[in-house]
């Protein structure tokens, strides 16, 4: 008998990387049939302005064109609908799956080329012309909040929304404090960069009136229910297959445009339809994010104790609010906090439409912009009264007696407006931290010029929301050669979700993880699914092949008491075979009759994972050049079900972070033109950049609100990058009395900032 809880919490080399090393990965690229046809999107070269004419008929006449298909052709052009956050405020701001009378940005679709072969595609949306009649750019907030110009005539505003985070009486706090400070904060518009950029590949059956879309990713039972809604189809006349996935990062999966105009295609034309976004498409067409300016104040006592904080941050969402798009404002405002016990928030996020592409999530949304900014905040408050970057966070740090912590309150109603952080020992995990770093040690060291360069050091502090509900959903089914097959609603985009699924199921069916078979992610193998996105897959995924594995236990047990004459709880299950009275059937023997069993997790509370950030980094005052010499992260994910892809998700979320904190920008120019289009303009780090990054992963605290105990943990590596960066950057140059609030750190800003004068950076001090 195999012993209970033998896989989970092992270092299980993951499952998927046998396929993908030796190339034998599906990816959208390697889908096609005798019969494909190959589209290409006709996006507009105009940030704003009036469509006047649009005439195919010169790409038409193409040879090997099969047809170009516009708004006309559409009839009553569909809005894609809110995912998160679903207000109404963001009615007047949806996106159209294609430009009609108004174009909004540099890559809005106007047309779909399909033809004999991508290359011909191109070639023939070359020649349609497109003819815009320009309007004045809002390309900025600035130029947003004044509402000279108008995004939506009909909305009367360019501000989409605000949305407050509350707690205590902040008015009070500040009236009463000791101390207060005033800073801005920024950062800047940047994208996630998958390696595989999107693609799709639609097939219409018109005799059985069925469509299958293969390419999905993230969420593909919330855009099979879009879609099938915008077809005029019924959901279970539409299946959405997920392949091979070459990253997500919050971006890819959510429903873009083109997730209608290909499916689309492939109906109306009876071909299978394939397209495949090129890199200049991507930064052109997928979600960007993390474009916010904050101004910010916090109130403390004299002894660091920080009583409130409040202030206003401004959000460019770019020129539609998309299906996620409230979700970064949202919380950057309710957790600019992170994990210290404040008592009095008062916080607005300011939501702007712009001509630019539309913002979306992107890796930790909103929690990288909060930490930065509050990280620096409280490093300048503790700078100014007197006391250690470590001690005024230990007098800070939320503490055990305090959970579950009710975070601050937004003031719109939806799942996510009352949350608390559910477990932890914030203040042991935070001096672990300080000791496998050296901190007290290396910390003498700091703004000491050591052969040429200034050292620096700085600490970051993070929560990391997971485990979003509602429910999800697992299915296991006993196999012909006595394994199990497990389909789950979760995604696979890169997180390891075969293996870990693969380590529960083998725990909670006993049987070897070689016999486990995981499919997920496509609307064809569970009734219902919600996907992978805010750390959710291992807790609600998880835990739902758990309760799979209890049903299914049932259901063996009982069809073998038929079989056996006895009753179900007679039956014992031990090494793939059902038992009683010296007799026995094997899984395969009951695979014949067709034993399978759903089960659904569901929950509505988030799971907290938390933890500390501790870098150590060289200034060279003659270049503006940073160089990390040492990267430590300390977490606390509650339950640990493999420990080698979570360090692999821990790293990986760092390196990214540090490609946001010092290289990755998309710059538009004043009339809303796009002048990052390319890998020669937008910087990516590499292994070269960053060599030396550390991760101490911890289970003190379980979640209590799962029975796997189990926190999200795929973000936390990022959450905190900028600001203990920016600590460190800080304190490496104390003796020019800079402050770095502004990203990215790019040298020529840090050589700026490190020479300027010093009233551009005088306190706000009282």
């Amino acid at each position: 008998m195999q012993r209970s809880n033998t896989m989970v919490g092992r270092a299980v080399e993951r499952l998927e990387d046998a396929r993908f090393l030796t190339g034998r990965g599906q990816y959208v690229g390697d889908l096609a049939t005798p019969d494909t046809v190959y589209a290409v999107i006709v996006r507009s070269n105009v940030a704003h302005g009036r469509i006047v004419r649009i005439d195919v008929d010169p790409a038409v006449a193409h040879p090997d064109v099969v047809a170009v298909l516009t708004s006309r052709d559409i009839g009553s052009v569909p809005m894609i609908p809110l995912r998160q956050q679903v207000l109404p405020e963001g009615e007047p701001y949806l996106q159209p799956v294609i430009a009609h009378e108004v174009v909004r940005y540099v890559g809005e679709p106007l047309a779909v080329v399909v033809a004999a072969s991508a290359a011909l595609a191109e070639d023939a949306a070359a020649l349609v012309e497109v003819e815009i009649e320009p309007l004045p750019a809002v390309a900025s907030v600035e130029a947003a909040r004044n509402d000279d110009q108008l995004l939506f005539a009909a909305s009367g505003s360019n501000r989409a929304i605000l949305m407050r985070a509350e707690k205590g009486d902040v008015e009070a706090a500040f009236r009463d404090a000791d101390y207060v400070r005033k800073a801005s904060f920024s950062t800047q518009r940047h994208t996630a960069m998958t390696m595989e950029t999107r693609g799709l590949f639609a097939q219409w059956d018109a005799a059985a009136e069925h469509l299958t879309l293969s390419g999905a990713a993230k969420v593909p039972f919330f855009n099979r229910r879009t879609l099938a809604g915008m077809l005029g189809l019924a959901e279970t006349q539409v299946d959405l297959i997920e392949v091979d996935v070459g990253g997500g990062f919050g971006a890819r999966g959510e429903f873009y445009p083109e997730d209608f105009l290909i499916p689309f295609a492939a109906k109306r034309l009876a071909r299978p339809v394939r397209w495949t976004e090129d890199r200049r498409e991507h930064f052109m067409a997928m979600n960007h994010a993390r474009e916010m300016a904050a101004a910010l104040e916090i109130a403390c006592r004299r002894d660091g104790k920080v009583v409130g904080l409040r202030g206003t941050i401004e959000v460019d969402i770019g020129a539609y609010v998309r299906t996620n798009g409230f979700t970064a404002p949202r919380n950057v405002a309710q957790f600019l906090s992170g994990p210290y016990s404040i008592a009095n928030v008062g916080v607005d996020a300011e939501v702007f439409v712009t001509n630019k592409t539309p913002a979306g999530t992107y890796r930790g949304p909103g929690r990288f912009e909060a930490a930065f900014f509050f990280e620096r905040l409280l490093e300048m408050a503790a700078t100014d009264l007197g006391i250690a970057p470590d001690e005024i966070r230990r007098r800070n740090l939320i503490a055990e007696h305090e959970m579950p912590y009710k975070m601050p309150r937004t003031r719109h109603v939806d799942p996510s407006s009352e949350t608390a952080c559910d477990s932890g020992v914030y203040a042991v995990v935070f001096e672990r931290c300080l000791e496998e770093f050296g901190w007290h040690r290396r910390v003498a060291d700091q703004g000491r010029l050591i052969d040429g360069k200034y050292h620096g050091f700085g600490l970051g502090c993070f929560i990391e929301g997971g485990a979003a509900g509602p429910r999800e959903s697992a299915r296991m089914t006993l196999r012909p050669d006595g394994g199990v097959d497990l389909d789950v609603g979760s995604s696979a985009i890169g997180q390891g979700l075969e293996t870990v699924m693969a380590q529960i199921a083998s725990d909670a069916i006993e049987v070897p993880i070689e016999q486990i078979r995981v499919r997920h992610g496509s609307t064809t193998l569970v009734k219902e699914g919600f996907g992978s996105f805010h750390s959710r897959s291992t807790v609600m995924g998880g835990n739902a092949v758990g309760l799979a594995a209890e049903a299914l236990k049932r259901e063996i047990a009982r069809v073998s008491a038929a079989a056996f004459s006895c009753t179900p709880e007679q039956v014992g299950i031990a090494d793939g075979a059902a038992a009683f009275g010296g007799r026995k059937l094997s899984f395969s023997e009951l695979a014949r009759q067709g034993v399978s069993a759903e089960a659904t997790f569901s929950n509505t509370k988030h799971t907290y994972s938390y933890g500390s950030h501790a870098v150590h980094l060289t200034v060279d005052p003659r270049t503006g050049q940073v160089e990390i010499l040492d990267y430590l992260t300390v977490e606390d994910v509650g339950k640990i079900i493999n420990p080698a892809t979570l360090h692999g998700q821990v790293i990986g979320s760092v390196v990214q972070g540090l490609g946001s904190v010092f290289l990755e920008q998309i710059h538009y120019d004043e009339d809303g033109q796009l002048l990052t289009g390319s890998l020669a303009e937008y910087l990516l780090p590499s292994v070269a950049n960053f060599p030396n990054i550390r991760s101490v992963s911890l289970e003190l605290r379980p979640s209590p609100n799962n029975p796997l105990g189990a926190k999200g943990a795929g973000e936390g590596g990022l959450i905190a990058v900028g600001g203990a960066v920016g600590n460190a950057i800080a304190g490496a140059l104390r003796s020019f009395g800079c402050e770095p609030c502004h990203l990215p750190f790019t040298p020529p800003r840090l050589w700026h900032l490190m020479h300027s004068s010093s009233e551009a950076h005088r306190k706000e001090v009282r």
